[in-house]
């Protein structure tokens, strides 16, 4: 079993966001996460507390190195973060979210898309820290195009480093050759509309996309 240490010495911290919601994040984020085997955090989870994002990637991983580290904020309604937290009676405070402290590589996930509020004046991408490098997950349908390239220049604007795309769900090459040939980015790879996802489907696309992530 070969230490992914060996390969890659200098830690990463990777922020993954996505074009909209349900495009896929959390199952990008463990395949990243066992490609790695990094360590997990969701700054913010709203609503599915059984079933949370945090939950699902620990049953997907299969690895013996990675840490799920607890949310900062917990949220009963699935709802925007700003709205779930209105309804639990507290407000988003960014100073309260904070990085879990590892020596490994760290997965951070965001909630939504980039502009998710998470109260009157922070959205997600307020969450991105200087040293993070955000890959960003599209899902082609009717407009994504445009979701794409509005998250990606809104990064840009901000300065944030953009590592590369991943593609999720059925292939459109119309609308990935076009998005890649306008941001200039690289395509770390693409998961398909998989019947179902446990261990051994993740695994294999870990071990897919294992080599374009060490790049990173």
């Amino acid at each position: 079993m070969f230490d992914l240490f060996n390969l890659c010495s200098i830690t990463m911290k990777l922020f993954i966001t996505g074009i909209s919601t349900d495009v896929g994040k959390t199952i990008a984020s463990s395949i990243i996460v066992e490609a790695l085997e990094a360590d997990y955090w969701k700054p913010v989870q709203a609503g599915d507390l059984d079933n949370s994002d945090s939950n699902k990637v620990k049953s997907f991983v299969s690895n013996t190195k990675t840490v799920i580290h607890p949310n900062s904020y917990l949220l009963n309604t699935p709802a925007s973060p700003h709205l779930a937290a209105e309804l639990d009676r507290i407000t988003i405070d960014l100073k309260q979210i904070t990085e879990p402290k590892t020596e490994n590589h760290l997965v951070v996930e965001g909630a939504g898309g980039v502009f998710v509020p998470l109260n009157d004046t922070d959205c997600v991408i307020d969450l991105i820290q200087p040293d993070y490098k955000v890959i960003v997950v599209s899902r082609h349908y009717l407009g994504s195009i445009n979701h794409t390239l509005l998250t990606i220049e809104s990064l840009l604007n901000r300065k944030i480093a953009i590592r590369g795309i991943i593609f999720s769900g059925d292939e459109n090459k119309a609308t990935e050759l076009i998005i890649l040939n306008k941001t200039g980015l690289k395509c770390i790879g693409r998961i398909e509309q998989e019947p179902y996802f446990d261990q051994n489907v993740i695994k294999e696309y870990a071990d897919r996309f294992r080599e374009e992530l060490l790049k990173l």
